[in-house]
């Protein structure tokens, strides 16, 4: 019986000094940092942005206004401003603006004249603008953008331009007139100018404007410059 006992306690204190080992190492496992179960690599990547152009996706173009018929009153004829867009993918951000003016340079005229589309026209000979011709003023065409808006295409996000002639301004002058203005870092992508009124523009005819032969009409030669800079 003493012997039973004897090989019974040994037993025991056998597995009393190997329980402590094992839980030792598991604690000492879960102690070791992270790092040490994991690995890192750095890496890096980049691109370059070259600049773009400053252009007219779709040009300014004022339409053909209805026949005027006389009755002996000064008369205003009305249409609207047809849509345009402007992109800016220069990325510079210093803003950019544009400007509409009558053209004088040669073959060309700043204000309303008798024109000749044909060879002839009646008594007049063309295409083109007819010699001492009769002319309206200047300044007889207004610009009106109350109420127009723009649209940002192609993905443009942004603070957009604004228009500059919600008081009008005369696109048949001699002088440039800003007719759109982007502020520095305004504007940047593709804007769409829309929704102008049926009135937008406003022609003004006095009651002397003369008749012209069949065929003819008053035209006029307008520059749109797209400026970099508000």
């Amino acid at each position: 019986m003493r012997k039973r006992g004897t090989i019974s306690i040994s037993t025991r204190r056998s597995w009393a000094r190997r329980i402590p080992a094992v839980a030792f190492a598991a604690i000492a496992a879960m102690l070791l940092p992270s790092s040490a179960m994991a690995a890192t690599a750095n890496d890096t990547t980049q691109f370059a942005v070259n600049p773009g152009s400053l252009l007219f996706g779709t040009a300014p173009d004022v339409p053909v206004f209805s026949p005027l018929t006389l009755n002996g009153q000064a008369q205003t004829l009305n249409a609207q401003m047809s849509s345009f867009a402007v992109t800016d993918g220069t990325g510079s951000g210093t803003g950019w603006n544009v400007t509409v003016n009558g053209d004088p340079t040669g073959g060309n005229s700043a204000v309303f004249k008798q024109y000749c589309p044909n060879a002839t026209c009646g008594s007049d000979t063309g295409p083109g603008y007819v010699t001492s011709g009769p002319t309206l003023a200047a300044n007889s065409l207004t610009l009106n953008s109350t109420g127009a808006g723009f649209t940002a295409q192609n993905g443009t996000v942004g603070t957009p331009p604004s228009h500059s002639c919600n008081s009008g301004c005369f696109v048949d002058s001699a002088s440039a007139v800003k007719v759109i203005s982007a502020a520095a870092n305004a504007g940047m992508g593709t804007y769409q100018a829309n929704t102008y009124s049926g009135t937008s523009l406003a022609l003004s005819t006095p009651s002397t404007v003369k008749a012209l032969q069949a065929n003819e009409a008053y035209r006029v030669n307008l520059v749109w410059t797209l400026n970099s800079g508000p």
